[in-house]
C-alpha cells in the first residue's frame, strides 16, 4: 500500500486491482493499522458504502473494500453464494501480502464474512457483522417490503430509506438523506453499478427454503469459536432481523449484539460514528 493510499478518504481513494486466480479484484484502502476487509451487500459495489463510515474505521484501521468476482469493476465468475463470496475475499488478503485480517460484512457480505471465518479461522483476528444473520433457518424471515424495494432497477433516495433506515423515524430519515449525499459526493473513478438481470439471476439461483442455506456449518463455528464476533443491527431490519440472534445468542459464547433503536437494515450509515466506536472498541478489547 502507498502512502498517499493510507491518508486517501472514501471520496477521494484510488481503485486498485489485484491479480488472483485468473481474475482481477477492484478493490479500495484507506487508512493504516490492522486491515479490515468489509464484504458488501446485495447489490453492492465499491461505492455504496458510505464515506463516514470508512473515514471513521480508517483512523484506527487499513479499510479495504472491494468488488465481488464478475460485479461492479471485477472480472471473473458472479456469484452470491457466500461461498464465492468469502473465497474472493481470502483470495484478496492473499494478493495483498494479508497474513491475519478482521473480516467485515453488510448484509450478504455478513454471511460471506461469516464464512470466510469459519473456513479461514487460522487468518481471521475477528468477525465484524453489521445488518446480516445467521445463514439457514430463522424464525424471523425477510419482509416481503424488501423485495418490492430492493428488486427496482433504481433505488432513489425513498427506497434507500425503506431498504436501510427507520421511515417511522424522523431522525432516520434525516440520516439516511445525509448519508446518500455523502455517498453521492465521490464523481470520478467509479465502479459499475449491477444490472438487473445479473442481480436477478443470482438471487434466483441461492433461491430456497431459507434465505441462504448453512452449506458451510457457520452455526456449529460460531458455536465453538474462540474468535471475537461482534452483531451490529438496527432494531427493525427488514432482511435480517435481529431477533434472529437473540435466538441463538447463549450458544455462541464469544459472540456479542448490539442493537441500535430506531434503525434500519444500514446502521452504519445510520450511525457511523456510533458503530465506528462500537467496532474499534470491540476489536481493541477482544482477543
Amino acid at each position: 500500500m502507498t502512502t498517499s493510499a493510507a491518508f486517501a478518504t472514501a471520496v477521494d481513494a484510488p481503485t486498485q486491482f489485484a491479480e488472483s486466480n485468473g481474475r482481477r479484484l477492484a478493490y479500495r484502502s484507506i487508512g493504516a493499522g490492522e486491515p479490515i476487509i468489509l464484504c458488501n451487500r446485495f447489490r453492492g459495489i465499491l461505492d455504496t458504502w458510505d464515506p463516514a463510515f470508512l473515514d471513521g474505521l480508517a483512523q484506527s484501521f487499513r479499510v479495504i473494500t472491494f468488488d465481488y468476482s464478475g460485479l461492479g469493476r471485477s472480472t471473473g465468475h458472479a456469484s452470491y453464494d457466500p461461498r464465492a463470496l468469502a473465497n474472493d475475499a481470502n483470495d484478496l488478503a492473499d494478493a495483498l501480502g494479508l497474513d491475519t485480517v478482521i473480516i467485515g460484512g453488510w448484509s450478504l457480505g455478513g454471511l460471506a464474512a461469516q464464512t470466510m471465518a469459519a473456513a479461514h479461522p487460522g487468518r481471521v483476528s475477528h468477525a465484524v457483522l453489521i445488518g446480516t444473520g445467521p445463514p439457514g433457518p430463522v424464525a424471523h424471515p425477510v419482509e416481503q417490503l424488501f423485495y418490492d424495494t430492493a428488486l427496482k432497477p433504481v433505488n432513489d433516495l425513498a427506497d434507500e430509506t425503506i431498504l436501510f433506515f427507520e421511515p417511522i423515524s424522523e431522525s432516520s430519515r434525516k440520516a439516511a438523506r445525509q448519508s446518500h449525499d455523502r455517498i453521492a459526493a465521490r464523481v470520478r473513478d467509479l465502479s459499475v453499478p449491477i444490472p438487473p438481470e445479473v442481480y436477478l439471476r443470482l438471487l434466483q439461483e441461492n433461491a430456497g427454503p431459507d434465505i441462504f442455506p448453512d452449506r458451510s456449518r457457520v452455526r456449529d463455528f460460531l458455536a465453538s469459536t474462540t474468535m471475537p464476533v461482534l452483531v451490529v443491527s438496527g432494531d427493525h431490519d427488514i432482511v435480517f432481523p435481529i431477533e434472529n440472534w437473540f435466538a441463538r445468542v447463549r450458544e455462541m459464547p464469544t459472540t456479542q449484539v448490539i442493537c441500535l433503536p430506531r434503525a434500519g437494515h444500514g446502521p452504519q450509515h445510520e450511525c457511523p460514528a456510533a458503530v465506528v466506536d462500537y467496532i474499534t472498541t470491540f476489536i481493541r478489547t477482544t482477543k
